[in-house]
């Protein structure tokens, strides 16, 4: 297993155990980690220093900078924010939730975020909170650590309006954004069986802005930069940087921010192994000169999902590696529907047994993921279901090997980190 792995997984199993953040780094001109070190949090007056100031903008206003510059959305949907915020207007009866739930076992980059730059958080829910005319936010996260930084941070401003800081129950779904919300609201925390959109009802039952806690870092640091400044960095079809968590065989693992539209090839190193991209509701891909932003990813049918870059070490079995993570996928089914409930555990199955070397009918396990594949009550088993598909196909000299009734004889090493299973409230 590697350092990293470990720090991730031991962070997963004991959340106030103190594990420092995974080293940082820079490709480029530093913006969100701007002052970061990894070994404390950025203070105010450290926040004050840096480049520009944060104005109180109205609603329309931030709407304009948001589309201006392509904003889109940090938390794996990339969905326009600018367009978010057009569906809501100005008035007390508005709610704003800073979703910092990191459920993404793979993904350190939003409590990396939360616990060494909180006030480029607390900028960007300031932010929104002043366009909306509302003084009710509330920043719910997984662990302790960040929830104590935060709840720090929100203390030593003058500006701050009425910011709660909630730790929220752990679970790969919980993270989810329509569950997240169920959670608030005391009901069980999974997602809802039909769409309903936190715009329309979110928490206490009122509209709505929610998003991923690197979203509204961003839209802090577009504030107090400006949109033209802010197009300064990146590609033209999604100005600015992004975070990603680089996990694995990689020259440099631990968090980095780097400028969008920069090639995979730049982050993994020379090499040609598949490389996961999103995490474990992510895809397995193989073109190295991918460029990660997100329209150029979208137009390969691809995703940034939660910002994970991974390649696999040599020395562990790519199949056990994929089995591993099935297997947790399949337990942290939210129990709604049949594809979630059968369908990830018969995969997961014949993943195991494909790792363990004995035949396994491929033809059977494709049908299985088709059936599962747009069919839950949630997002769940679509994003289970391409890991693996992505999977079989990356790895398909291995896959065959094994199918055929020959293990690759490595060792399965844990490369890909897993928290212990967590079970929801049904």
């Amino acid at each position: 297993m590697t350092s990293f792995a470990r720090t991730v997984l031991e962070q997963g199993s004991h959340p106030d155990a103190g594990v420092p953040v995974p080293a940082l780094h820079v490709l480029g001109t530093a913006r969100l980690l701007d002052g970061a070190t990894g070994a404390r949090a950025v203070g105010y007056t450290e926040q004050l220093m840096l480049p520009g100031t944060l104005p109180q903008w109205r609603l329309d206003t931030l709407i304009a900078a948001a589309r201006t510059v392509g904003l889109l959305g940090r938390g794996g949907a990339a969905f326009p924010v600018a367009a978010k915020l057009a569906a809501l207007h100005t008035g007390r009866h508005n709610r704003v939730l800073v979703n910092g739930s990191e459920s993404e076992p793979a993904s350190w980059k939003d409590r990396a975020l939360m616990r060494c730059a909180p006030h480029r958080v607390l900028d960007g829910a300031i932010l929104v909170a002043h366009a909306l005319g509302t003084r009710r936010t509330t920043i719910a996260v997984h662990d302790t650590a960040s929830a104590r930084i935060l709840r720090a941070a929100a203390h030593e401003r003058p500006d701050v309006r009425k910011i709660r800081v909630i730790e929220t129950g752990g679970g790969f779904v919980a993270g989810e954004v329509q569950a997240l919300i169920n959670g608030l609201g005391g009901r069980p925390p999974v997602p809802n069986g039909r769409r309903i959109l936190p715009v329309d009802r979110g928490v206490d039952g009122r509209p709505t802005f929610a998003s991923n806690v690197e979203t509204f870092a961003q839209l802090g640091l577009l504030a107090r930069l400006g949109p033209a400044s802010f197009r300064g960095a990146g590609s033209p079809d999604e100005p600015g940087t992004t975070l990603v968590t680089l996990l694995g065989d990689v020259p440099r693992a631990g968090v980095a921010e780097i400028p969008t539209g920069t090639p995979l090839r730049a982050l993994v190193g020379p090499g040609s192994s598949p490389v996961l991209l999103g995490g474990y509701h992510g895809t397995w891909v193989t073109d190295m000169d991918l460029c990660l932003d997100r329209p150029a990813l979208r137009s390969h049918g691809i995703g940034l999902g939660a910002g994970v870059v991974a390649v696999l070490p040599p020395d562990t079995c790519p199949i056990g590696e994929v089995a591993r993570v099935a297997r947790w996928l399949s337990n942290e089914s939210a129990g709604q529907c049949g594809p979630c409930i059968f369908g990830l555990a018969a995969i997961a199955e014949d993943l195991e047994t494909l790792a363990a070397g004995r035949p396994v009918d491929l033809r059977n396990l494709h049908v299985r993921l088709g059936l599962v594949d747009g069919r839950g009550a949630c997002s769940h088993p679509d994003g289970a279901s391409r890991f693996v598909a992505t999977a079989l196909q990356a790895f398909r000299d291995h896959v065959a090997s094994h199918a055929g009734g020959h293990s690759c004889g490595l060792p399965v090493r844990g490369a890909l980190p897993l928290p212990p299973p967590v079970r929801v409230a049904r």
